[in-house]
């Protein structure tokens, strides 16, 4: 899939995968920065910080 991010200056290939995984048996996130978030007790609270993760980066990028 083509898309184009704010800070990026050309469009460019980006791959929707999954983003949860398991460290040592507990529940994380990746994102696009290449950080770990968590850990999650179950995919239902990691689903819910992935939005407001997501949400915060989007009040970041906007307020640039």
């Amino acid at each position: 899939m083509y898309g184009m991010r704010a800070q990026d200056n050309a469009p460019a290939m980006h791959f929707r995968c999954e983003r949860l995984c398991r460290v040592n048996g507990e529940l994380y996130f990746t994102t696009r920065e290449l950080t770990l978030e968590g850990p999650f007790e179950n995919r239902e609270a990691a689903k819910r910080e992935i939005q407001a993760y997501i949400e915060r980066m989007q009040v970041l990028c906007t307020s640039r």
